[in-house]
């Protein structure tokens, strides 16, 4: 995969389950990818980093199941 695949925010809404104002609010508060700014009116983000975004979201999930599972 390029690494520079970029994407538009109904395909990062589809993969993230998120809303808009969920994703803009999270990117407000640094907790999100920023959007690149591709001309006047357009922007996109780094599939990639939408992918390593989900990736931590995973191992938060994993080190709270062990946590969990270790009392």
């Amino acid at each position: 995969m390029n690494k520079y695949q970029i994407v538009k925010l109904p395909y990062v809404k589809q993969i993230t389950v998120l809303s808009s104002a969920t994703i803009y609010r999270l990117i407000a508060k640094g907790e999100f990818p920023k959007q690149i700014k591709l001309s006047e009116r357009s922007s996109g983000w780094l599939l990639d980093e939408i992918h390593a975004w989900l990736d931590k979201k995973i191992d938060i999930r994993d080190e709270n199941d062990e946590e969990y599972a270790n009392g």
